[in-house]
C-alpha cells in the first residue's frame, strides 16, 4: 500500500498517522505545503529571512515526520515540500502519483468555519481513492462498519477487509431505521401506510446486517455487535460510535457532482464533521 501523510505539523496530523499504523502497513510519502495563498495577490514572494525561516520549518517537519513514521511501525517513503495553496498542490500530488489512500488529520471545525470548509473537507470531496481522517488519538482497536445493504456498502466492505489489518480487532457493525414520522409526506398521516414502510425497513435492515455480518465472518473476522439502530441515520451512528466508544468508523459513499455536493448534507458529510472518531471514507465508482 502506498499512501500520502498531509501534515501541517501539528499534533492532529501526527495523530493520524500513529492511529493509521495500527491497521495497516505501508509505504508513506509526506507532504507539507508553505501556503502563501493567504496574501494579497500584489505581494511579491522574494528571497528574504522571512521566506527562508518557512522553508526551514517545512524542512524540519518533514524531517520529524519521516522518523515518526519509521517509528509507527510504516515504511518512510518520500518527503514533498511544496509551496502554494494546500488544496490545489495536495490535489496535484494525488494526479500526479498512484496513491492508495490519504492519510490526514482534522481540526474538527465548527460554526461558521465549518461552512468555510476546512482541508480535510475539501481533499475528500475532491479525491477518488479512500480518505483516512483522524481528530484524536485512540486505541486502534473499535471498527464500526455502517451497513445500508447497498452495492456501496458491500464493495466497501470487501475493500477495507482486503486492504487494512483487521485481525484481532472488536468489529461493530450498525443499520440505521429511519423513522417515518420524519418523512416529509402525506402518507405519513396514515399510520398503516407507517406501519408498512415500517415493517419493511425492518425486514431490509436485518438482511442488510446480517449479509455484512456473515461476509465479515467468512473473512475469519469475528463481529462483536451487530446493531440495528432506529431514527436519523447519521444522529444513530455518531451516538452509537460514541456509546461504544469507538476508534474508527468505515465508510462507503458514492463520488458525486459538485452540485450534489452542495446540496446533499449526506449522512457520510455529517459523520465526518461531528464524530470524535477517527473516519475513513471510501469512494466507490463505476457502480453499473
Amino acid at each position: 500500500m502506498r499512501a500520502l501523510f498531509c501534515t501541517d505539523g501539528s499534533k492532529i496530523s501526527f495523530n493520524a498517522i500513529k492511529n493509521f499504523s495500527h491497521y495497516a502497513t505501508a509505504t508513506v510519502d509526506v507532504i507539507c505545503v508553505i501556503d502563501w495563498s493567504f496574501l494579497p495577490d500584489e505581494t511579491v514572494i522574494e528571497e528574504s529571512g522571512f521566506v527562508n525561516n518557512c522553508r526551514n520549518i517545512a524542512d524540519s517537519i518533514l524531517d520529524y515526520a519521516i522518523k515518526y513514521i519509521e517509528e509507527c511501525g510504516l515504511i518512510p517513503g518520500e518527503k514533498i515540500k511544496l509551496c502554494g495553496a494546500v488544496i490545489e498542490s495536495i490535489l496535484d500530488r494525488t494526479q500526479e502519483q498512484n496513491y492508495d489512500i490519504i492519510i490526514m488529520g482534522s481540526h474538527g471545525k465548527k460554526g461558521l468555519q465549518r461552512w468555510l470548509g476546512s482541508v480535510s473537507r475539501e481533499i475528500l470531496d475532491a479525491v477518488d481513492i479512500p480518505v483516512y481522517i483522524s481528530k484524536n488519538i485512540n486505541h486502534g482497536q473499535k471498527i464500526l462498519f455502517t451497513a445500508d445493504g447497498s452495492e456501496i456498502t458491500q464493495k466497501t466492505l470487501n475493500k477495507s477487509v482486503n486492504f487494512l489489518n483487521l485481525k484481532d480487532k472488536d468489529i461493530y457493525i450498525c443499520t440505521v431505521n429511519e423513522n417515518p414520522d420524519l418523512l416529509f409526506l402525506e402518507g405519513t398521516l396514515d399510520s398503516n401506510w407507517m406501519m408498512a414502510i415500517q415493517t419493511q425497513q425492518e425486514i431490509y435492515s436485518e438482511k442488510a446486517s446480517n449479509a455484512a455480518k456473515k461476509f465479515i465472518e467468512d473473512n475469519n473476522l469475528t463481529v462483536k455487535e451487530n446493531k440495528i439502530l432506529n431514527g436519523i441515520p447519521a444522529q444513530s451512528i455518531l451516538d452509537y460510535a460514541h456509546e461504544k466508544e469507538i476508534d474508527l468508523i468505515i465508510m462507503g459513499t458514492r463520488n458525486k457532482t459538485k452540485m450534489e455536493k452542495f446540496l446533499l448534507d449526506s449522512v457520510t458529510k455529517r459523520v465526518v464533521e461531528n464524530t470524535k472518531s477517527d473516519v475513513l471514507i471510501c469512494k466507490i465508482a463505476n457502480l453499473q
